[in-house]
């Protein structure tokens, strides 16, 4: 044990204090206990115990059921759940994700040696400081990923462990320790027996870490092929455009999802990018987002207002901010010159939306246009009129425009 004073919400106090009043133990235990231990702000906080589910059903008037098959019960605080598990040994995974079998014990070392790697087997109390059965500590002082046990059998159990294993390398700025790392290597090809929704979590979440780079370890390890189809190839790609650290600029691109896939998709057609997300199964606002960055990524801007507001017209602001940071973190000459231009045709507000337009199409319906196609072909001939020239936003001067349309 060691006697490091966490500090933890006083929610989670109360809940582990009310536990060991009924004689249970109680510790917050994994990822939580890491990060505190990291000066790092936990994402959340598990709290492990001895009591079985039913019981903690009886000490908390406020839960929900989240999983008591595997010994989970959420215990509501404050209006935050609190996810409560009893300590627990695992059967076999015959699916190489979930156990088949899930067993109490009343022994927390049972309980940690199940876990995936030793920075995320350690609990803490007040009462005891952090329990570290794994030497877990000395892991994060050495800055190293290491599997509890035998790296082979955790694998087994769960290939998630495996990209796990790199997410991890990525988010802290470790190293994978040698027999991690082979194991890793070895069992690669498990990967395919995690649902992508899950292999897109961790991918995302490796992205979005201050080392993005540590994507190229998955290619290294073998893992590529069989994230979805097409990823493989964005390695190849990549190193076609950039050279052979593709990915060594990621971490200059803001923390946002769309914008850290679309970096790491930028020499993928838009087509190819929009086929890898989707079997990936992210989120139609992040792959249209992707769609139109790389796609403007691999096209020129003349660094011209009448160009930039054209462009604008067919995209988000946040879509075309996109793309200059990707043509920036790859060095295009013009970026800065063309976000000049964009701050003056944002002071100017210069027309780029068709909602903006002066003219509606009301007003074309009220000097006799009829209704159909060519109400939305007059409409957009004034709209480009506009686009080459803002000053013509005005409804006189674009009815009068009206006479040079076909």
């Amino acid at each position: 044990m060691f006697m490091y004073r966490i500090a933890m919400p006083w929610e989670v106090e109360w809940i582990i204090e009310r536990i060991r009043a009924h004689g249970f133990e109680a510790f917050a235990v994994g990822g939580c206990v890491r990060d505190m231990i990291l000066g790092r702000e936990p994402g959340d906080w598990d709290i492990t115990t001895s009591a079985e589910p039913a019981r903690i059903k009886q000490i908390f008037t406020k839960t929900i059921d989240t999983g008591l098959k595997h010994g989970t019960v959420t215990v509501l605080k404050n209006h935050q759940g609190y996810e409560v598990t009893t300590y627990r040994i695992d059967g076999e995974y015959q699916d190489g994700r979930h156990p088949d079998s899930v067993e109490f014990t009343a022994d927390l070392t049972e309980d940690l040696k199940r876990r995936d790697f030793t920075i995320n087997a350690m609990a803490y109390s007040h009462e005891t400081g952090v329990v570290d059965r794994f030497n877990g500590i000395t892991d994060l002082y050495d800055r190293v990923i290491r599997c509890v046990g035998l790296a082979q059998d955790r694998f087994q159990e769960d290939a998630l462990r495996i990209l796990r294993a790199i997410r991890f390398s990525a988010q802290l700025g470790f190293s994978i320790e040698e027999a991690t790392w082979q194991a890793v290597c070895e069992l690669a090809n498990s990967l395919s027996k995690v649902s992508k929704e899950r292999v897109q979590t961790e991918l995302t979440k490796l992205l979005l870490s201050a080392h993005p780079d540590k994507i190229l370890l998955v290619e290294k390890a073998g893992l590529a092929e069989f994230v979805t189809d097409g990823f493989a190839e964005v390695f190849v790609r990549a190193r076609e455009g950039a050279g052979e650290e593709p990915f060594g600029m990621l971490y200059r691109l803001p923390q946002e999802k769309s914008m850290r896939w679309a970096g790491f998709l930028r020499y993928m057609t838009p087509a190819e990018s929009v086929k890898i997300l989707k079997g990936l199964k992210l989120d139609n606002e992040t792959i249209d987002n992707v769609r139109v960055m790389t796609g403007g990524f691999q096209s020129p801007i003349a660094p011209e207002k009448i160009e930039i507001r054209r462009m604008l017209s067919r995209m988000t602001p946040g879509q075309f901010e996109g793309i200059l940071h990707l043509k920036a973190m790859d060095k295009d000459e013009d970026v800065h010159f063309i976000r000049k231009l964009w701050k003056e045709i944002l002071a100017d507000g210069d027309c780029v939306r068709m909602k903006d337009l002066a003219v509606s199409g009301g007003d074309l319906l009220a000097i006799g246009m009829q209704p159909g196609r060519g109400l939305g072909e007059a409409l957009g001939f004034l709209f480009e009129q506009v686009i080459a020239n803002p000053k013509l936003n005005q409804k006189e001067l674009l009815l009068e425009r009206l006479g040079e349309w076909r």
